[in-house]
């Protein structure tokens, strides 16, 4: 019996029927089986990450609070996603954690990228500590490592197969903690994979290659573990008067079925899938297999297609075949974007340099070639969209259940702020979050500020961009809702539980409420010497469907 068909024959049984012939007290008192319900769909968070902010003057809508229409994204960045602004969900008014500023104002005085990517999924310091914005010693300025995991494992331990994220470095660079997103605990920085073949590889091997499956056995093919297909059977057992033989019989059963296996294969989860996507050999060995070069990433490899969008496509087949509920595509950072005709790379561009500076002469034209990465990056993430509302489940799709968010590092490249983030949703969660629309969670004004990222840079020669002053991005004094509240937004939406103090715990039953050592990035200066603190918990309620 294959994989898959001998997990059909647990469901089509069971859980109740399956155990009961071992359990002898309970067949002596002649208990009745439950029926299990269908289960829903899977959830999934796929995440995309990338550095150096944007144009915020041009990336975000004049709305912050309302209704999305079409005419609302057209004239800005979001302009590829027009075709889904029913689906998307714009939190506006949130601050990312621990940011840099040259007087200690806002956070620690490390590296001005290390502090915020070490983090930014984590909201905890960075260690060790160093308390002067402009020292050059490696040890405290490039060295420092958060002191906890970051939220894609938090969440995969309670959620995904093996504990740990699906965690994708686009482009195949490979990267350590000065860039690092994804750390599996203190100090513990995650690779993940790069590599466009390695990730085919594991996939064609759960390819269905049979007949479509039968209605009876469609919703165990989903995508669900046997121990989530069952579970309610097996909990409404271990709560029946049964012997202590019993019980421990029962127990072994569950890990049983733990060890003999973990998921059931979606019935999108094919070759013919994978053809649809693009994701071919022909297209990978085209991509140059994921190596990165400085036009790696905007080679056309075929279907209207390059090869970021093949990283995505990769993604996409890996959520239809429910090898991981947490995936992450991070972007590189320092990249040289030949393929859209800038030479400079992304990170002194940022600045409106030609090097990693924080003041100079700005570069010609330095913002409209920042606005032309700011729309790859969109395109991007629009055609992410795409696949993902391509692939039905039941009478919605593979975006109806999940939650496919754009991260960026920061706000403005130059002011290195993390207030008025810009932050992108598509997909609902199965409901659990409103969708069409852009709302502000700070305090529903309609008007936020888009910053000032045009107040520097806007003539082609001999004008100047001071970074250090920060006056491109936006005034400190608003758009600073903490993202922990986001964070626990889409851990209770994907079903992560926490302990009685909130916090997440594998095994715990409550809702999250709290999320990192701090929600206040005035706290992180001292890198640690403040006590841990959340003073605002809970997740933001404007942002979900009945709120």
């Amino acid at each position: 019996m294959t994989r898959l068909n001998r997990r059909i024959f647990l469901r089509g049984l069971g859980g109740a029927v399956v155990a009961a012939p071992f359990l002898g007290s309970l067949a002596d008192r002649s208990a009745k089986a439950e029926s299990l319900p269908a289960p829903s769909a899977p959830k999934r968070l796929i995440a995309m990450f990338t550095h150096y902010g944007c144009v915020t003057t041009r990336f975000f809508p004049v709305k912050s609070h309302g209704a999305l229409t079409a005419a609302d994204l057209e004239s800005t960045t979001l302009s590829p996603l027009v075709p889904h602004v029913r689906k998307l969900l714009i939190p506006r008014g949130i601050r990312a954690m621990n940011e840099w500023t040259a007087n200690l104002a806002r956070g620690q005085g490390n590296d001005s990228h290390i502090q915020v990517t070490g983090s930014y999924l984590t909201c905890v310091p960075i260690t060790p500590n160093s308390n002067d914005p402009f020292h050059f010693d490696t040890y405290t300025r490039f060295v420092p490592q958060p002191t906890a995991p970051s939220l894609d494992h938090v969440i995969a331990r309670q959620l995904s197969p093996d504990g740990v994220p699906l965690y994708i470095r686009v482009g195949n660079q490979s990267e350590g903690a000065r860039t690092s997103i994804s750390w599996s605990d203190s100090n513990k920085y995650y690779p993940g994979v790069g590599s466009l073949s390695q990730l085919y590889a594991q996939l064609t091997g759960l390819f269905k290659t049979d007949a479509p499956l039968s209605p009876d056995s469609y919703q165990a093919a989903r995508g669900r573990s046997i121990i989530d297909i069952i579970g309610r059977d097996l909990d409404t057992l271990s709560r029946r008067d049964m012997s202590r033989t019993d019980k421990l019989k029962l127990d072994a059963w569950k890990e049983l079925l733990h060890q003999t296996g973990v998921t059931v294969t979606s019935a999108q989860c094919s070759q013919h899938s994978a053809d649809q996507l693009g994701v071919t050999t022909a297209n990978i060995s085209a991509a140059g297999g994921g190596g990165l070069g400085s036009d790696t990433l905007t080679r056309q490899i075929g279907n209207g297609m390059d090869a970021a969008d093949l990283y995505s496509a990769l993604a996409v087949l890996s959520a239809a075949c429910n090898t991981n509920p947490v995936i992450i595509l991070k972007y590189p950072p320092n990249f040289v974007f030949k393929g859209l005709g800038i030479s400079s790379d992304s990170h002194s561009l940022s600045h409106r340099l030609n090097d990693a500076s924080m003041t100079g002469t700005c570069v010609d034209g330095a913002l409209d070639k920042l606005q032309t990465i700011d729309g790859y990056y969109a395109q991007k993430f629009a055609k992410l969209v795409q696949m993902l509302d391509g692939i039905h489940e039941g009478d919605q799709t593979l975006l109806d259940h999940s939650a496919a968010v754009w991260f960026q590092e920061m706000s403005d490249g130059a002011a290195h702020n993390l207030n008025n983030l810009p932050i992108i949703q598509a997909g609902g969660l199965s409901g659990y979050f409103k969708t069409g629309w852009t709302v502000n969670v700070e305090d529903g004004a309609a008007n936020l500020s888009r910053g000032n990222s045009e107040s520097a840079c806007t003539a082609d020669t001999s004008a100047m961009i001071n970074g250090v002053s920060q006056a491109t991005g936006t005034p400190a004094t608003f758009a600073n809702a903490p993202i922990n509240k986001y964070y626990c937004n889409l851990m209770n939406a994907l079903g992560v539980k926490a302990g009685a103090d909130g916090f997440p715990l594998k095994g715990g039953t409550a809702d999250v409420t709290k999320f990192g050592m701090y929600d206040k990035t005035e706290d992180f200066i001292g890198g640690g010497t403040n006590p841990p603190l959340i003073h605002d918990p809970g997740a933001f309620e404007a942002l979900k469907a009945n709120g």
